[in-house]
């Protein structure tokens, strides 16, 4: 597994692969991998010849009062999960390389950010389409995999790639949850036992959702609002956001229906902000 920290150092990489014929995919993330991160990874090698990974913690989508000197890094852990996994490529850049001095380009999504995480980090999803596309840019895939956890992101990307005519199918990998439920996340380390209790309401509120509708509830306003008791009834839980959408448009809805996702974010004792969503059509026991 090659280690790249430049970004004329990729090109030459991705050059060779070309050479050779090789299909590339990438997989961005942010490190310190759990089993979610190597879903991603075994999913873009089911489509590709060659997978890279990117790892930066984006200092661009962290808002001021937010947790990017908390965020957790292990960055020999990382590469030693990395080698167990087909992964011909990683790319480590150094901030300022990303950003170097006299930087001014700013990528933007405007209607798709508007709500959801959007709100309340205003400049979350600019940082993420730009970072975005300096990697497509860099690595030049022909497939890139993200998360459904970060659905809003992942919608925001594919209307990105859309409007900009990026050559790079975007692929979508599935929740991977913990045995208790609980969607797999890098800032899960930060949670001790108690506040990893609490963090349990976003998914068992899922849960509930999903039981509501199969029971025949369809008026989002009072799915909704059982799903906010219940994640309140846990202590040290404050809610950024209980939202019922429409799947393609993320607009809010106000009768439910098999298109109807539910989007969470939570803090967790004020210093964890933990999200999660998923279809309510889904039976109540799926993950």
């Amino acid at each position: 597994m090659e280690i790249l920290h430049k970004p004329d150092d990729v090109h030459q990489w991705v050059r060779a692969q070309r050479r050779s014929g090789a299909v590339i995919g990438l997989v961005p993330t942010m490190g310190f991998f759990h089993d979610g991160h190597l879903s991603l990874m075994r999913l873009a090698a089911k489509h590709v010849d060659t997978v890279v990974v990117s790892l930066f913690v984006n200092p661009t989508q962290f808002g001021p009062n937010e947790d990017l000197d908390r965020y957790p890094r292990d960055f020999e852990r990382d590469m030693l999960m990395l080698r167990r996994e087909e992964v011909a490529a990683v790319f480590v850049p150094r901030p300022e390389l990303m950003y170097p001095p006299g930087f001014q380009t700013e990528v933007q999504v405007l209607h798709l950010t508007k709500n959801l995480c959007g709100r309340t980090r205003p400049n979350h999803f600019a940082g993420v389409a730009t970072v975005v596309t300096k990697l497509f840019n860099i690595v030049q895939p022909d497939v890139a995999v993200f998360g459904e956890k970060d659905y809003q992101q992942l919608a925001v990307i594919r209307r990105m790639v859309a409007d900009l005519n990026l050559p790079v199918r975007v692929i979508g990998g599935p929740i991977v949850r913990e045995d208790d439920g609980l969607a797999m996340s890098s800032r899960n380390a930060n949670l001790d036992r108690s506040h990893r209790v609490s963090a349990l309401s976003l998914s068992t509120g899922l849960t509930l959702a999903r039981e509501l509708y199969q029971k025949g509830e369809r008026d989002a306003a009072a799915i909704g609002a059982a799903v906010q008791r219940h994640i309140l009834s846990f202590p040290h839980t404050a809610i950024d956001y209980v939202s019922l959408i429409d799947s393609k448009s993320l607009e809010p809805v106000q009768e439910a229906d098999n298109d109807t996702r539910l989007a969470l974010a939570v803090h967790i004792d004020g210093k964890v902000r933990l999200i999660d969503n998923g279809l309510l059509s889904k039976p109540p026991q799926e993950r």
